[in-house]
């Protein structure tokens, strides 16, 4: 039985990690060995691994799909910091409020509410 599934993402500088993964998504750092950083949270989820040939509505594929509690919120950090939206805030006939946004990594990212 699987009971976590962690993703792995490479890059060459950690720090650009920080920024947005802990002040504008609100990630805790969890362990940090130097080589490795990982962020997350107490909330509890379901275990899904999304395969795709799109990302809906004719967008591109993003690495991460990250739901938060305040969609909105976030995309206003989002703006302020001046991270590349690259799909602004849209309300999907599927039941999902989200945008696609580049973090500083160049990944792109879908954040999301459910409505």
């Amino acid at each position: 039985m699987v009971k976590r599934i962690v993703a792995n993402i490479k890059t060459g500088d950690l720090s650009k990690a920080d920024h947005f993964y802990h002040d504008i998504l609100g990630l805790n750092l969890l362990m940090n060995h130097g080589w490795i950083k990982t962020f997350g949270s107490d909330e509890e989820a379901k275990v899904q691994v999304s395969f795709a040939s799109q990302g809906g509505n004719d967008t591109q594929v993003p690495l991460l799909s990250i739901e938060v509690d305040n969609v909105d919120e976030v995309y206003d950090k989002v703006q302020r910091s001046g991270f590349e939206i690259i799909y602004k805030m849209t309300d999907e006939e599927w039941g999902v409020r989200r945008f696609f946004v580049k973090d500083p990594l160049g990944n792109v990212i879908n954040i999301l509410s459910h409505q």
